[in-house]
């Protein structure tokens, strides 16, 4: 019943347990009990988009298998940008918790600048080696490459990174060409959830600078160094456990809900 009165076109896209049952005549409870049942969590939803990179499965297969079976003696690094992290800071001093009461800031915000984070996130051990620069264009990308050249010396690595402009730039192409101990491993285009360093971006951003108040671009940039300090001393390595086998079957089944409907 559910079901047949809600295929008829609605103004409504979002259902709360009283809309729903007035429209289709029931009781709030019973359809409480129905979304239990059947595990519907209509007041979330979640975005998707599919690659469709030619390569798809060459570079899938590629990036998972350094991850599930690195090659002896190589170092696997991801490497990414978090590019133009604004300086925010309130224009009140933020109020702390309280019984019953959140922490509490200011909606207005002043901006003082932005930096953009490169970082390389070592897959074995989990540690990442950052930068910040002013900007993240090829040159600021060169510079960092230079910096995991000096920090890890006569080690093969083996970059993964995902398709951005600035790590294809014909100069970036000529370094990895003068420095062959260095392997490029590119993720297919819209498949940078593959990069692991993304994972660490989301809680760089969550625990250091999303609640962060920032006077100035050097206040956010020392911010992120203790960060960075902290996480390098109690680090732990991010564990890849799907094959690119299971990937693809999960991906298969996502697409043939999202060209059949069911």
């Amino acid at each position: 019943m559910v079901a047949k009165t809600l295929s008829r076109p609605k103004a409504a896209t979002h259902w709360s347990c009283r809309s729903l049952a007035k429209e289709v005549g029931l009781s709030p409870a019973t359809v409480h009990r129905i979304w239990q049942t059947y595990d519907l969590q209509p007041h979330r939803t979640t975005t998707f988009k599919f690659s469709r990179d030619p390569e798809f499965e060459r570079k899938l297969a590629d990036v998972v298998g350094l991850y599930l079976d690195p090659p002896e003696k190589a170092l696997v690094l991801c490497v990414d940008e978090k590019s133009q992290i604004q300086a925010l800071n309130r224009t009140q001093p933020l109020l702390p918790m309280r019984p019953g009461l959140p922490a509490r800031m200011t909606h207005d915000y002043k901006r003082n600048g932005t930096t953009s984070l490169f970082a390389a996130l070592e897959v074995a051990s989990g540690k990442v080696h950052g930068h910040c620069f002013p900007q993240h264009t090829h040159m600021e990308f060169t510079g960092f490459l230079n910096s995991i050249r000096r920090k890890y010396p006569r080690r093969d690595i083996h970059l993964i990174c995902d398709n951005y402009g600035t790590h294809k730039h014909p100069t970036v192409r000529q370094w990895f060409a003068a420095n062959p101990r260095f392997h490029v491993h590119y993720t297919p285009t819209s498949a940078s959830w593959l990069n692991l360093v993304e994972r660490w971006f989301a809680l760089i951003t969550s625990q250091a600078i999303r609640r962060g108040s920032f006077d100035s671009v050097r206040s956010l940039e020392r911010a992120i160094n203790r960060y960075l300090a902290h996480w390098n001393a109690t680090a732990k390595p991010f564990r890849w456990t799907k094959s690119a086998r299971q990937i693809k079957r999960q991906i298969r089944r996502v697409m043939d809900i999202y060209e059949t409907g069911h």
